[in-house]
């Protein structure tokens, strides 16, 4: 379930869519051991190394200063991942000491066979520690620290799941989840916070399914920098939905509708990038949103909160 902006707007040039148990991993030293080869050995490089040079062009604050947090481990959360983790695990490796980047993955719900048709599930079973095993399974750097919430962030624990400092990417599929991460992080309890979240359209009500969004929200130093989740979509504002925690099992599978994996990848990209342009050096003011449909191969970055002040 995505937030809907209309594209009309960017063609006329305008800017404006658990007391939680956590497991930890056992650092694992980094390297692979090639073992011998008869082939020509290539000279050692003369400069920096890839991973050290975009390490120099971002602001690794961001993801140091507090943990990442992501929440959701479904289609779209899934495609996140992965990247996710070896983004941050080659940013880790040229910060000082063990566990210099905290990665913390949160989701109550399990795995199914009926997951199949859009995603590449790992394993049956609780999605984050199913996820977060398979992650450890790959982990090569130390600096990094995979662990997981097996439950869905509610109103008794969002406290715990959101804190100062961290930067949240939020994959759920509920106006509801949505609405509850939000106000936290705009409540004013929290002084420094990014949200970045993500959503699609299902297959359902006329709908091809092939629209999704992501909105950013950043307050730094007390200051909002971009617009809170619900500022501009009423959706958010009053839900017509609830949170996870308060469905029972026959309401929680009539409220999916069938979704496009390659649309939950465009907006997992779509999330990713938005945390890159957070970190890239420079003076670059962020978006808060972006528009994407893959049937029309569109991808629009909006502008609402600037365009609201004028």
């Amino acid at each position: 379930m995505s937030t809907r902006t209309n594209f009309k707007t960017v063609s006329e040039g305008g800017q404006a869519h658990c007391a939680p148990q956590t497991a930890q991993n056992e650092p694992v030293p980094g390297g692979l051991d090639t073992g011998s080869t008869d082939h020509p050995t290539a000279a050692a490089p003369t400069g920096d190394l890839p991973a050290e040079v975009i390490r120099q062009m971002l602001n690794t604050d961001i993801v140091t200063r507090g943990r990442v947090v992501l929440i959701g481990l479904g289609g779209i959360g899934l495609h996140v991942a992965g990247p996710l983790v070896t983004f941050l695990g080659s940013l880790g490796d040229g910060l000082a000491g063990e566990d210099a980047v905290q990665l913390v993955l949160c989701d109550g719900d399990e795995f199914a066979p009926e997951n199949l048709y859009r995603m590449d599930v790992p394993s049956f079973g609780n999605k984050a520690q199913v996820v977060g095993q398979e992650l450890l399974g790959r982990l090569r750097s130390p600096a990094l620290a995979v662990r997981w919430v097996s439950q869905y962030v509610a109103q008794d624990n969002v406290g715990e799941l959101i804190r100062e400092g961290d930067c949240v990417l939020l994959a759920c599929d509920n106006h509801a989840t949505r609405q509850l991460v939000g106000r936290h992080c705009a409540s004013g309890r929290l002084s420094s916070i990014v949200l970045i979240s993500g959503g699609n359209d299902g297959i359902e009500g006329g709908l091809s399914g092939t629209y999704g969004n992501v909105q950013v929200y950043v307050r730094d130093g007390g200051r909002d920098l971009t617009a809170p989740l619900e500022r501009f979509h009423p959706e958010i504002a009053d839900p017509a939905d609830r949170v996870p925690d308060e469905l029972d099992c026959l309401e929680m599978a009539a409220a999916g509708a069938p979704q496009l994996s390659f649309v939950n990848l465009a907006v997992a990209s779509a999330m990713c990038n938005a945390l890159v342009r957070l970190m890239m050096r420079g003076d670059r003011p962020m978006y808060d949103e972006v528009a994407l449909d893959i049937l029309e191969a569109t991808s629009a970055p909006l502008w609402l909160s600037t365009v609201a002040e004028k």
